[in-house]
């Protein structure tokens, strides 16, 4: 029966399938010979060799009493989990881009994900952009038109390539729709306009910024869960605003970006700008109380520098403020938390790790 209003969703059940055993299997001999007419029944024999070419067939299986039946209980979940494990490429994440698209293609390049001209080549690996894509740097739609291409190229290999959403994609999407429309941001008035130029906006960005870009941006996931690692953009623990599940969440953030109010996209780019709540004192437990509600054993993240999160720099303006080397992910909060935001802006490395570390 088609479902239609008023019915509640279909209910995926566990399949139970009767597998009767055909008769002539209890007078199975070698290769499939049979009993003659009065001959009493007898187990098949072992041969020493098969002959060539023979290929075993369900004939040379055990024999079971005739009028038994083999039920076989398949959840259907679980082997659809089974095959996309056994087909799983390896997994990779990268951390905030900002613009820098040269950076990104040579990190790339380096790890083998993509090929001299730019092209998808890792067959099924699965990579993951864990946000922030444009501001401060010189090319962040390309970037962005570099992504998309790539989740194409990934896909029709096998693989896929998908992206978080970041706070600076909800501030060019609030720069380009509400413009200098105020907004209450929490101290005073402010407006998507002034914010997104301070935070680095570029001028060219803007300019070149296309309808099926901001669609894209708009349906990117707040959050997810792979092999284990819990992916999200920001080190805060405000993604608990707006649902006990990561499904809840992402449709929570989508639901809020279509409805278009710029108070409410303002507010979801507020609690996305917040850092360091798994930093300092009671940082382990704050992840803790992430991956107990959304799951996962680590929090994988961008967003907060690996040089801020090392209290060595203060301030992302100036060059002045540059940083330490970063050579790789930095692992803190007890070994919880992974943060993957190299500081490129700051003239550091963008990251593009394998995961788990150390693989």
């Amino acid at each position: 029966m088609t479902q239609g209003a008023g019915q509640g969703p279909e209910v995926r059940t566990p399949t139970v399938r009767d597998f009767r055993v055909p008769a002539y299997v209890h007078e199975a001999g070698p290769y499939g010979q049979t009993t003659q007419p009065g001959e009493a029944s007898r187990p098949a024999e072992e041969p020493d060799d098969y002959p060539a070419g023979y290929t075993p067939t369900q004939r040379d299986l055990p024999v079971i009493n005739r009028g038994d039946t083999l039920q076989v209980v398949i959840d259907p979940e679980a082997a659809e989990a089974d095959r996309s494990a056994a087909r799983s490429g390896p997994l990779f994440v990268v951390g905030d881009v900002h613009g820098y698209l040269d950076e990104l293609l040579a990190a790339l390049r380096e790890k083998g994900l993509v090929d001299a001209a730019g092209n998808w080549s890792a067959g099924t690996a699965r990579l993951w952009f864990l946000g922030d894509f444009t501001d401060r740097g010189p090319d962040g739609i390309g970037v962005i038109d570099l992504v998309m291409r790539l989740s194409a190229e990934a896909a029709a290999a096998g693989g896929y390539c998908k992206a978080l959403m970041g706070n600076h994609e909800l501030l060019l999407l609030g720069a380009k729709r509400f413009g200098d429309t105020p907004v209450n941001s929490g101290a005073g008035t402010a407006t998507f306009q002034a914010a997104w130029l301070l935070n680095g906006g570029q001028k060219t960005d803007m300019d070149r910024l296309q309808d099926h870009h901001l669609q894209w941006m708009a349906r990117l996931d707040a959050m997810e869960e792979v092999d284990g690692h819990l992916l999200v953009h920001s080190d805060t623990t405000a993604y608990r605003d707006y649902g006990d599940s990561i499904e809840a969440v992402n449709d929570t953030v989508r639901e809020t970006i279509t409805r278009n109010d710029p108070d409410e996209v303002w507010d979801l780019f507020r609690k996305f700008t917040r850092r360091f709540s798994f930093r300092d004192e009671g940082g382990a437990d704050a992840v803790r109380s992430l991956l107990d509600t959304y799951g996962g054993t680590r929090i994988v993240h961008g967003h907060s520098p690996i040089p801020y999160l090392l209290g060595d720099v203060g301030s992302e303006d100036g060059e002045d403020n540059a940083g330490p080397s970063v050579d790789g992910p930095y692992t803190y909060a007890d070994g919880l938390a992974v943060a993957m935001d190299g500081g490129v802006t700051m003239a550091g490395k963008l990251l593009v790790q394998q995961l788990p570390l150390g693989s």
